[in-house]
């Protein structure tokens, strides 16, 4: 085995890859929910992020869109405990990621894939919102697409390693 390898098998660049991404998701989705919260409790709350009128992050975290995708609403009610931040949905997302990240099996990388193609269609989705119904760019919003897809790349090389590396054993 190659010393790029830990011995579990996945490369060490992946683990650190991993964790890279996954901090930064974390803590731009946790900036995300303080500026919601704070533009909920204060109106006049700016933001580091709002740096003009097209260019604004509180303005788009307090959208519609902002919560459950703007589509938990359709089904519930505004107030709904389902109807989450899309904040606290990546705050789940990227420390799932980060916990499975450390699992090294073939159900946990198909899960990493999976969430992450999930991830990557809601990026796609918030960003034709963002682009097209709101008309804003928000820097937090895009930099978590760009994380997302980061991801989902990580993922589906974990997962196309560990299925070579099922295929070159059973030859073996």
């Amino acid at each position: 085995m190659s010393s790029s390898h830990s011995s579990t098998g996945v490369p060490k660049w992946e683990y650190l890859v991993r964790f890279v991404l996954c901090f930064l998701g974390l803590v731009l989705s946790v900036y995300a929910l303080h500026v919601e919260l704070s533009r909920e409790n204060d109106p006049e709350y700016r933001a580091m992020c709002d740096l003009g009128h097209s260019v604004s992050c509180s303005k788009v975290f307090t959208s519609r869109w902002g919560r459950g995708f703007g589509l938990v609403q359709i089904f519930t009610s505004k107030d709904s405990l389902l109807n989450q931040p899309n904040s606290v949905l990546g705050i789940i997302f990227y420390a799932l990621q980060l916990g499975l990240g450390q699992l090294v099996s073939s159900r946990a990388a198909f899960l990493l894939v999976i969430s992450s193609w999930v991830s990557v269609a809601g990026s796609v989705y918030l960003a034709v919102i963002l682009a097209f119904v709101l008309g804003d760019f928000c820097v937090v919003c895009v930099s978590t697409y760009v994380i997302n897809f980061a991801l989902l790349y990580t993922n589906l090389k974990r997962r196309t390693g560990l299925e070579g590396r099922v295929k070159k054993g059973k030859r073996e």
